[in-house]
């Protein structure tokens, strides 16, 4: 049975509910509404109001209150309504959860995770379109997934929820309804910190995750009809920790590495990667390591002023055939 994205996520929540009572889900109209996006529907009526936590309109107040359920044991799933938001909470998320198990010298753990919806494309202008995940990539005690398809939605939030660390979970708002996945019956899990190849080749490597990965895939295909290249597509899946391994294998199979995000490109995660790269594969390459993502702007409201902002198939096409020729 193909599931959208969304209903993935609502899947696994159901599913993590059911198998441990520890689990609940708060945040602004979770309850009732079932969520903005409709992620914890059905939540209510299946778990009752003590498991499923309508908040104030407070990120400080819903992270710190989560962080507080997790010192006692419980295992909290709070939701940002939007990931613009998070940086209401980023004192209680960043001063409080990520530092707490090294506080108490490994003796407390902070079993959290944060859904965040996150990304541009979808026309929600400067509060409803941000991709701040890389606020967040440099903090110890932190981990960070970002899932790019339904499979990895539910098996990266399943094994998010029976982590013992605080994670911050990004999904991708246009993913939400617009792909679908068949998937498989019963439990299963996406190991955090594993990058996935969803495309082999030789010619040339795309480093990407999120709602880029679609938007890579189509432009390695257009490429490899139109122009025969052979383009690999590495999907991180984890932000943090990176796959190294994996980065740095693509990179050296073929000595060309693109790196894809809808983040903006100064401080995005594609300056980690590459000088991942650089540092530990420089003798591979035939080519600098180049970067597609937004650009370093808010974003816009008007349709054209936003695709003019945000990476696309048809500028990563682009970005190929000229690392390619290089």
């Amino acid at each position: 049975m193909e599931v959208t994205y969304i209903k993935a996520i609502n899947s696994a929540l159901h599913e993590e509910m059911r198998r441990d009572e520890n689990v609940f889900v708060m945040g602004e109209d979770v309850a009732d509404l079932g969520g903005a996006f409709k992620a914890t529907e059905g939540l209510l009526d299946a778990f009752g109001e003590e498991r499923v936590i309508d908040t104030p309109i407070s990120e400080a107040l819903i992270v710190g209150a989560g962080i507080g359920a997790a010192v006692l044991g419980m295992r909290p799933v709070v939701e940002m309504q939007f990931a613009d938001f998070i940086s209401c909470a980023f004192d209680q998320i960043v001063n409080m959860a990520a530092t707490l198990r090294y506080r108490h010298g490994g003796k407390a753990a902070c079993p959290l995770v944060i859904r965040a919806p996150s990304g541009a494309g979808v026309h929600g202008a400067l509060f409803h379109s941000q991709n701040p995940e890389a606020w967040f990539t440099r903090v110890p005690g932190l981990k960070v997934v970002a899932p790019a398809t339904p499979y990895d939605a539910k098996g990266l939030l399943k094994s998010s929820i029976r982590d013992g660390n605080p994670i911050v979970y990004f999904e991708h708002k246009r993913l939400y309804r617009s792909i679908k996945e068949d998937l498989p019956e019963g439990d299963f899990t996406v190991p955090i910190g594993v990058a996935e190849i969803r495309k082999e080749g030789g010619d040339l490597s795309i480093i990407t995750y999120g709602g880029t990965l679609g938007q890579s895939l189509d432009a390695a295909r257009i490429v490899e009809k139109e122009d025969g290249l052979a383009v690999e597509v590495l999907d991180l899946r984890t932000l943090l920790p990176l796959d190294r391994e994996a980065i740095l294998a693509t990179a050296r199979k073929t000595g060309k590495v693109l790196v894809v995000h809808e983040d903006r490109l100064t401080g995005g995660i594609g300056g980690e990667v590459s000088a991942i790269i650089m540092e530990n594969a420089f003798e591979y390459l035939d080519g600098p390591v180049r970067r597609v993502a937004a650009a370093d702007s808010h974003v816009a409201f008007s349709s054209p002023l936003e695709d003019f902002i945000l990476p696309s198939t048809n500028k990563i096409v682009d970005a190929i055939r000229n690392l390619a020729a290089y």
